[in-house]
């Protein structure tokens, strides 16, 4: 069975779904990669077979260029932004180009980025099987726990579930102009769709979270279809990135980014910088990206080593400490090596997954808008003398380093498409239809 893959054509997914994919392909099927030419070199590095599709709409640059709109902002405005500005045009070019690819590369099978939404009106209109993958921290329709959106506690009370519903709202009007773009082909292709329910085209074949169960709130409200996985990630399948690794002092590590999205905010690199400035005893390696100008942060405290860019789990195998935006990929990957977090979450599902970290006790988290280099200085000093946050993270470490998350989540993907395994003569698996 030839299965397709499709990725919203940024770092933080195409990291996930990437992994997963050659996962895939190592257990012996055959795996295409659709997508726009500016993720080409990401496909490349992780050994998998690259589609171009949408190349005049998306042509190379043209992603940076679009998506470095949203590097600046923060809170609501954020995912508003994208809902409104950029997510309609790639969904609108994929629905347009994914059948013709479909036909053209002959693949049977679709995994879908969730964040591509309502990209599965292709899947159902051609009749191909279809399975969702949350690489971001998944959304909970149901309401019972409080939407990735929020930094909201979990609590089962009347007037938390009531507060929950009232910020699926939000999730709808973010989902609102998606959801214009997807109607005429859905009408075109006589599908009957209820738009009131945003759950309406998603797989009832499996939907997989990389989110560890024992990460998440408690929910007996997930459906049969909804999987829990893991971090998605393997040590391998990406570009290298050079670091001066002789700078390193041996002194506790402290590793800090703000990812490579949300990532445009000086002020808050410059807080981070004044807030370890005076830290005795520690090293910091702050990565910032490539939408602020490093001549903007200010001095740089002789303990810090600031590049625009780290090879970030090798990093944080030495770290004792993860300074993170509360992405879901940077939070897996601290967790699975076992190092504690303070976190500043910026937009998208970071309130969300920043919120799961304080409830887990494997770091703290302060809002942008109440962050000071006071209140982050306490937060760092108090992660790194209390030895509850190191060893709740490595309780994490042990659970992900179980459970396989890439395993878990090939094992229902191939379930779902019917594939079935045999062993060959030296022990090794093979996929057969």
């Amino acid at each position: 069975m030839k299965i397709g893959f499709l990725s919203l054509p940024l770092s933080g997914h195409l990291n996930p779904m990437t992994a997963l994919a050659r996962k895939l392909q190592a257990r012996g099927n055959d795996v295409v990669f659709i997508s726009v030419p500016d993720a080409e070199p990401v496909l490349r590095a992780a050994g998998l077979k690259f589609v171009p599709f949408c190349e005049e709409e998306y042509p190379i640059g043209s992603i940076d260029g679009h998506w470095s709109s949203v590097a600046k902002l923060h809170g609501e405005e954020v995912i508003r932004h994208s809902s409104r500005e950029l997510l309609p045009g790639i969904c609108k070019a994929a629905l347009e180009h994914l059948p013709e690819k479909i036909a053209e590369t002959g693949v049977e099978a679709l995994v879908f980025d969730k964040i591509y939404f309502y990209l599965e009106l292709v899947a159902m209109s051609m009749g191909i099987p279809y399975v969702d993958v949350w690489a971001v921290m998944h959304v909970d329709f149901s309401g019972y726990t409080p939407s990735c959106l929020f930094s909201w506690p979990h609590e089962t009370t009347p007037e938390a579930f009531a507060r929950n519903a009232e910020g699926l709202k939000v999730a709808g009007e973010v989902l609102a102009p998606l959801a214009e773009v997807a109607k005429p082909y859905a009408e075109k292709a006589g599908l009957q769709i209820d738009w009131n329910d945003p759950t309406a085209t998603t797989s009832k074949l499996a939907v997989i979270t990389q989110t560890p169960r024992e990460f998440d709130y408690p929910n007996p409200r997930w459906p049969a279809e909804f999987h829990y996985a893991g971090p998605f990630h393997d040590d391998g399948g990406r570009k290298k990135i050079p670091f001066p690794w002789e700078k390193l002092t041996g002194e506790p590590l402290v590793y800090a980014s703000m990812g490579t999205l949300v990532n445009g905010l000086e002020y808050v690199y410059r807080i981070i910088l004044d807030a370890v400035r005076a830290m005795t005893g520690i090293q910091v390696v702050l990565s910032v990206g490539y939408n602020v100008n490093l001549d903007d942060l200010g001095p740089i405290p002789s303990n810090t080593i600031v590049v625009n860019s780290a090879p970030q789990i090798e990093l944080l195998k030495r770290a004792a400490l993860c300074i993170t935006h509360a992405g879901m990929n940077t939070t897996l990957e601290s967790l699975a090596q076992g190092v504690p977090m303070v976190a500043i979450p910026i937009g998208y599902d970071q309130p969300g997954v920043a919120s799961r970290i304080a409830h887990h006790g494997v770091g703290e988290f302060v809002e942008v808008d109440d962050l000071t280099v006071k209140r982050l200085s306490e937060l760092i000093q108090r992660v790194l003398r209390d030895q509850s946050y190191s060893d709740k993270a490595r309780y994490f470490k042990k659970v992900i380093a179980q459970t396989r998350g890439l395993d878990v989540a090939a094992d229902v993907i191939e379930r779902a498409f019917g594939i079935n395994h045999m062993v060959d003569s030296e022990g090794a698996e093979l996929s057969l239809v």
